[in-house]
């Protein structure tokens, strides 16, 4: 990553490479102008208008027919002089403007460097800059909408709330060490009462991490039985297309098929291979039941399937011991061939006629998203947790010296450190080597 001082002028391909109808480069900083105008034929460039025109190169060969999109500093995304030029998608046609800036001065920005710029020309605080990696890798709409309420500034307004009430008993503290003879030191059960309201609020920020970790991450959940119990029937229907070859042959399925499936939470879906007994199978067939298991013992949770109309068998039991631990549905597969449904504890599907998937599906919904609101109010990263984990420890510290009746100039310290932690989450205090770390997430180009 580039250093905090460096603001030379930057370039990058915003938009995803392959065959698209538009594409978007991005360049940021005081030649962006001055290069764009050198290799831009059209229309006059004004900041706030779009000019229409053709990049040519220095030979005066047309590249593409583009739109110009031109913001002057301070009034852009990076607080710079930024040009967007929106051409053709193609993969070449990008690569031939991107090499014409870049020869006439610019260069290839780091990962997240947009970003970091807006951040380091206060266009966004850091948990609004985190907020927009979040966006973008958002795995499920879910998560796409509680990332952008933290890019509004939901958690930047949290934390501003925050200091404002630690920072009105700091005040108290900070004067009557100073003016001992005309203030009077605050009363320790009213700032014991105010810390303590604090930390209820600090609180209520951290429960969120368990489920942000969650919807940011998404879940595995694999499915498991022995074979030909209708593991990838069951597969194709959750997803609701044939991603899996369906025969009546065992051991059809010879590898892990992964899938993924917008439940609030990303759950990514594993197909296994039939778990059998390994010395009556192929080499093949035997390295898929090794990764079945394995793909088991690394999942959230697990759906245990068998074939109900021939009930529970021996090799389904051994298997289930298998799994038995973990967090895990029992699935009785191929309902329409039984009269009677003895298994209380399993949910009886039919993935030929469709029976009891949509059951199923609330089931798993209902085990992989299970958080209260308060749980989701806000999302927050690891970092941010532990810069709040920090707030917490300073400000128990503080509450325990108001215990003792230590001397309010000792409680001060404990009082600014939890102000420090506040001001980390928000990057108002912060090293370049946390930034160079959260920008280093970012894709090329943001």
């Amino acid at each position: 990553m580039t250093t905090i001082n460096t603001f030379d002028t930057i370039v990058a391909i915003a938009t995803p490479i392959g065959t698209g109808g538009v594409g978007v480069i991005r360049i940021s900083g005081d030649d962006s102008f001055y290069i764009t105008k050198k290799i831009f034929y059209g229309q006059p460039i004004y900041p706030g208008q779009i000019a229409h025109g053709w990049i040519k190169d220095d030979d005066g060969n047309k590249i593409d027919e583009v739109i110009i999109l031109a913001f002057a500093k301070p009034h852009s995304f990076t607080g710079e002089d930024v040009i967007e030029i929106q051409c053709h998608g193609g993969v070449n046609v990008l690569r031939n403007i991107l090499d014409l800036i870049l020869q006439n001065g610019a260069r290839i920005a780091d990962r997240g460097e947009f970003s970091k710029r807006a951040f380091l020309n206060n266009k966004i605080d850091l948990s609004r800059a985190e907020a927009v990696a979040d966006l973008i890798h958002a795995k499920t709409q879910n998560f796409a909408k509680k990332s952008a309420n933290n890019l509004s500034g939901a958690l930047f307004h949290e934390i501003q709330e925050l200091k404002k009430q630690l920072f009105i008993s700091l005040s108290l503290i900070v004067a009557s060490l100073d003016f001992p003879d005309d203030i009077r030191d605050p009363n320790y059960d009213l700032l014991k009462i105010e810390f303590n309201k604090l930390l209820k609020e600090i609180d209520r920020v951290l429960v969120c991490a368990k489920s942000s970790d969650i919807l940011r991450q998404g879940i595995k959940v694999a499915i498991v039985g022995r074979p030909n119990v209708g593991k990838s029937s069951l597969f194709n229907k959750l997803l609701n297309v044939n991603r899996a070859i369906v025969t009546d042959v065992a051991g059809t399925t010879r590898d892990v098929l992964t899938e993924t499936l917008d439940m609030d939470v990303a759950v990514t879906l594993i197909d296994t291979a039939g778990i059998r007994d390994t010395e009556d199978v192929g080499k093949v067939e035997g390295i898929g039941i090794e990764f079945s298991k394995q793909s088991a013992r690394d999942a959230d949770l697990i759906l245990f399937i068998y074939d109900s109309a021939s009930g529970l068998t021996k090799e389904d039991k051994e298997i289930y011991d298998l799994i038995k631990d973990k967090k895990h549905l029992i699935i009785a597969n191929k309902c329409d061939l039984i009269e009677k449904r003895r298994d209380k504890k399993a949910i009886y599907i039919s993935t030929l006629t469709g029976e009891g998937i949509d059951k199923l599906r609330e089931k798993i919904k209902t085990n992989v998203y299970n958080f209260t609101n308060e749980e989701t109010e806000f999302v927050i990263n690891k970092r941010q947790e532990k810069c709040f984990s920090k707030a917490r420890e300073c400000l128990v510290r503080a509450l325990e010296g108001i215990d003792r009746h230590e001397l309010l100039d000792l409680i001060s310290i404990d009082v600014r450190d939890t102000l420090a932690a506040f001001n980390e989450v928000i990057g108002e205090s912060i090293t370049e080597e946390i930034l160079d770390n959260v920008f280093s997430n970012f894709c090329i180009g943001k």
